[in-house]
């Protein structure tokens, strides 16, 4: 990662929903109600990792609509007419010369478009494993921390 240039983690949200267990069941249980369970991971990833967060779902609203958390993390609701790759692949092209974009999904064509654009790609098992590290660090860190 070029250290001079921010970084930016594109997520695709319900690829990622699908792909992982714990949340496809909450998915099962209530539809969107794994949403904001990944959107609280991906928070306290960017918190502690200062890599830039979004996250893009798939939308039924007529616009696509951006919400902004309190701590930065953005996150896009597409509208009926497009897809989370869509959005994702668009901003992909757009910056990947000014930035380093990461894109997390199992979607090989959207992976396929953004190494092609500059980009670099996680699977939803890589997504994992760099949450899992970064949580496994940030503990690390509040034991060192943390007054006797």
């Amino acid at each position: 990662m070029n250290e001079s240039r921010p970084s930016f983690l594109l997520v695709d949200g319900n690829n990622i929903i699908h792909a992982w267990p714990d949340l496809l069941t909450l998915h099962r249980r209530r539809r969107g109600s794994a949403h904001p369970e990944l959107i609280r991971r991906l928070g306290e990833h960017q918190d502690f990792s200062g890599d830039r967060v979004v996250v893009v779902f798939d939308g039924r609203g007529v616009t696509t609509t951006e919400e902004r958390q309190a701590e930065g993390l953005q996150i896009f609701y597409t509208s009926a007419s497009h897809t989370a790759d869509d959005i994702i692949e668009r901003l992909a092209i757009k910056y990947a010369a000014q930035y380093d974009i990461t894109v997390a999904t199992d979607d090989r064509a959207e992976q396929d478009i953004v190494v092609g654009a500059g980009g670099s790609v996680l699977s939803s098992d890589g997504l994992r494993d760099r949450l899992d590290a970064a949580e496994r660090s940030m503990r690390d860190w509040i034991k060192r921390h943390r007054k006797r």
